[in-house]
């Protein structure tokens, strides 16, 4: 099948399908999830791919929210990674319904084209985007193996070919101490909420020593039990990030150390426990993300000069970036002055504007495999073995 012919009934495809797939989106926008409790979600997501003849496997990588979707069985193997968890809180701030629909029309777009283009599409059902790392244990446990390529879309206020992301570690602090009366017998306390006092302002003196591009901001989960306690037990969620995985292992023992002043200084006893594995900088593909931009403004996306400030962030995404060419293309929901993680940019979400998103992110990652595909030079780059 020529590339445009297959073109064409992937639009068909995409458009017949384009209700549903806002009724998809909307309902994972109506039903927030967080990490790893996706149930309703992964399959709902599930569904609609298996209804459009894909072979799913439920629970992938020994993760019950996770899948892989497989349609066609042609060499070349290319990944549309669906995202579906949602925020602490302020529920799909971060547009992962749009995600998840993207990806179900993009896989419909493909299914249909994927034996004649010698294709093999697999969607991925990847949980705990937002801090758990799902893709980086899919890639671990095997998932992308065999995969050529992997793309994805994600809302943002505006269109991006590439978001700057920063690796990231993200881990529970725990600092144990001993109640006693605050006023009776203070004494005979040991107070873990000092523990942390004294660990944020550790942090805060840090920061004037690091380097451009290192961040950490975390928040306190429990701070105590009453205001006539000495606090025994207190937590915090942390995350340190930094240009790169290396400069990662760089910062963030300085920041441990600060956490370890606290348990010093006051006598309590610390646990610091990483809460997925570390996400990395993003790789992106130039060639890909060359087809996707192609393709996106064929569909009728326009992407603006780029902003004075990088957008910024980490996704798990980019870790499968260092392992095989990926891309992860924002789609603009025009939501300004609404960014990410804003309860706003959740209402955002499910406007016609981000329904359109939809569509036409869907389009736009279809067309981009299915040019990829069809030339006889993305194809033979994407199957040469890699090093």
């Amino acid at each position: 099948m020529e590339a445009t012919a297959a073109k064409e009934a992937a639009r068909q495809e995409v458009d017949r399908a384009a209700p549903a797939l806002v009724e998809l989106s909307h309902t994972i926008h109506a039903h927030p999830e967080l990490a790893f409790e996706e149930v309703r979600s992964s399959a709902w997501v599930a569904e609609a791919l298996a209804a459009g003849g894909f072979e799913v496997e439920a629970g992938a990588c020994d993760l019950p929210t996770a899948f892989v979707a497989t349609a066609g069985s042609g060499p070349l193997t290319i990944g549309i990674c669906a995202e579906y968890d949602a925020l602490p809180g302020i529920g799909h701030a971060c547009g992962h319904n749009v995600i998840a629909a993207a990806a179900v029309g993009a896989g419909l777009a493909l299914a249909g084209v994927a034996d004649d283009l010698g294709l093999t599409v697999k969607v991925f059902g990847t949980p705990a985007e937002e801090g758990g790392g799902g893709k980086i244990l899919m890639l671990q446990r095997g998932a992308f193996d065999g995969v050529h390529a992997a793309m994805m879309v994600h809302p943002a206020p505006v269109e991006l070919l590439h978001m700057e992301c920063l690796a990231v570690s993200h881990f529970d602090v725990h600092y144990k101490g001993k109640e006693a009366h605050a006023s009776a017998y203070p004494e005979q306390g040991v107070n873990a909420a000092d523990a942390i006092t004294v660990a944020q302002v550790a942090i805060g003196l840090l920061r004037q020593h690091l380097e451009p591009g290192d961040q950490v901001h975390g928040i306190v989960t429990h701070g105590g039990e009453a205001p006539n306690v000495v606090p025994a037990h207190t937590s915090a969620k942390w995350y340190v990030r930094a240009p790169t995985l290396d400069r990662l292992a760089a910062v963030e023992p300085r920041i441990h150390r600060c956490f370890e002043a606290g348990a010093l200084a006051t006598g309590a006893s610390l646990e610091i426990q990483p809460q997925s594995p570390p996400y990395s900088e993003f790789r992106p593909d130039a060639e890909l993300t060359a087809v996707y931009q192609r393709n996106a403004e064929e569909a009728g996306r326009v992407f603006p000069p780029a902003p004075a400030r990088p957008m910024g962030g980490s996704t798990d995404m980019a870790n499968v970036s260092l392992a095989l060419p990926a891309i992860h293309p924002m789609l603009g929901i025009d939501s300004l002055p609404a960014v990410n993680h804003q309860p706003e940019f959740a209402a955002a979400a499910i406007t016609p504007v981000a329904d359109r998103a939809v569509r036409d992110g869907a389009l736009a990652m279809a067309w981009t495999t299915i040019d990829v595909a069809a030339d006889e030079g993305h194809r033979s780059r994407l199957l040469a073995p890699r090093d």
